[in-house]
């Protein structure tokens, strides 16, 4: 691991800040980002990496839950039910890494990761919302105020076992990689389970604070987590995820899913790259 300087803090801290902010604004926890910048462009090995990451995932999962608990966007009831098929892809993660290589696993990251994003793309237009905000939003469904829209929408959870298999693909991936699983389960929860692109944002970041904290600790117990090293990526991602809280208030779905698909695009070439090393 390179020395902590007074120039590699600021870097780390500046990586940090973006990583929040696009974090915050589609609730994938920030650490696609952080994982590959710290090995590529820093140097820092993967295990290092992977447990500075998770510490980040926290601070962004505790900052946006903080701020969304009041807006109705969290839906804590479907996110609880998905927390235990991610829990359990995360356990499952270390008997996973005996059949599949890291970088074998990187390179179909890659690959679904573009596929989700052009997916994505040719969504742009789906709300997943019911015509009437009084309808029964069914069991795993709920209603929020839209601020974009001025008015309280109500949605309805479809193709739930196809939410359990991601959040459980997402929890093990998270544990591989050191990533926020948000990355997987947001996608998929706005284009194939009918929920809204705000509310599968706010429950992902409630679920990656729970599913990253596991790992954390076991990366602190084996001395990959260094304090003094998270701290200052940890500061900028509490600054990044307030600018992006601020920023993405009001701004339209499209133009979310228009970055979300971005962010897919962008992770799946750092992945690739990656696995090249």
């Amino acid at each position: 691991m390179p020395p902590l300087t007074v120039a590699l803090a600021l870097m780390i801290g500046a990586a940090g800040a973006i990583a929040g902010g696009l974090g915050t604004a589609l609730g994938i926890g920030g650490g696609v980002f952080l994982v590959p910048f710290l090995t590529l462009a820093l140097g820092f090995p993967l295990k290092s990496a992977a447990a500075i990451s998770l510490a980040t995932v926290i601070a962004t999962s505790c900052t946006v839950t903080l701020h969304r608990a009041g807006h109705q966007l969290i839906n804590l009831r479907l996110g609880m039910v998905l927390e235990v098929a991610t829990t359990a892809g995360s356990l499952l993660g270390g008997i996973t890494a005996q059949f599949v290589g890291e970088t074998l696993l990187e390179r179909l990251f890659g690959v679904v990761a573009i596929a989700i994003a052009l997916v994505m793309v040719t969504r742009l237009r789906r709300r997943n919302i019911l015509s009437d905000p009084g309808a029964d939003p069914g069991r795993f469904g709920g209603r929020f105020h839209d601020e974009e829209s001025g008015r309280v929408v109500t949605y309805r959870i479809k193709r739930m076992p196809v939410a359990l298999a991601a959040s459980f693909v997402a929890g093990n991936v998270s544990s591989l990689l050191g990533i926020g699983g948000g990355v997987i389960k947001v996608p998929i929860l706005n284009a194939w389970c009918g929920m809204p692109m705000r509310a599968a944002a706010a429950t992902s970041a409630l679920m990656i604070g729970v599913t990253a904290t596991g790992g954390a600790i076991i990366y602190y117990g084996h001395g990959d987590l260094q304090a003094l090293v998270a701290a200052p990526a940890v500061l900028g991602v509490q600054l990044g995820s307030w600018a992006g809280m601020k920023v993405t208030r009001h701004a339209s779905v499209k133009w979310l899913k228009l970055l979300m698909a971005a962010v897919l695009a962008v992770v799946a070439v750092l992945m690739i790259t990656r696995s090249l090393r």
